[in-house]
């Protein structure tokens, strides 16, 4: 499973929205998330340039892109931006197959 952190926007309509009628989104994030195979470990609302913060986890990038997609076709949301998130430990895993893989390569514009 892979953790993916997605940040973004609520459009003005939905701001006005949950202004006339609070609610709480969290409950039709996971919702969403399970609907596609994907599980909600959190969901944030938060200040500065995004609004929300929701970090799911999910077998593939698919997977929670297919929740994003439905998210962002509802009108509701924008600037969604997901980033996929290792454990220290998996990129502790990655920079030791770089180090066996690395051999030869030379970098762009490198000589010799």
């Amino acid at each position: 499973m892979s953790i993916f952190i997605t940040q973004g926007n609520y459009t003005g309509q939905a701001i006005k929205g949950m202004v006339d009628k609070p609610e709480d989104r969290k409950g039709a994030v996971a919702a969403l998330m399970e609907s596609v195979g994907a599980k909600l470990l959190q969901y944030y609302v938060t200040s500065g340039k995004y609004d929300f913060m929701v970090i799911a986890e999910g077998d593939s990038l698919s997977d929670v892109m297919a929740g994003l997609l439905i998210a962002g076709s509802s009108g509701s949301v924008t600037n969604l931006i997901t980033t996929q998130a290792m454990t220290t430990q998996e990129a502790k895993s990655a920079m030791e197959k770089a180090k066996l893989a690395r051999g030869g390569f030379k970098g762009a514009g490198v000589n010799g």
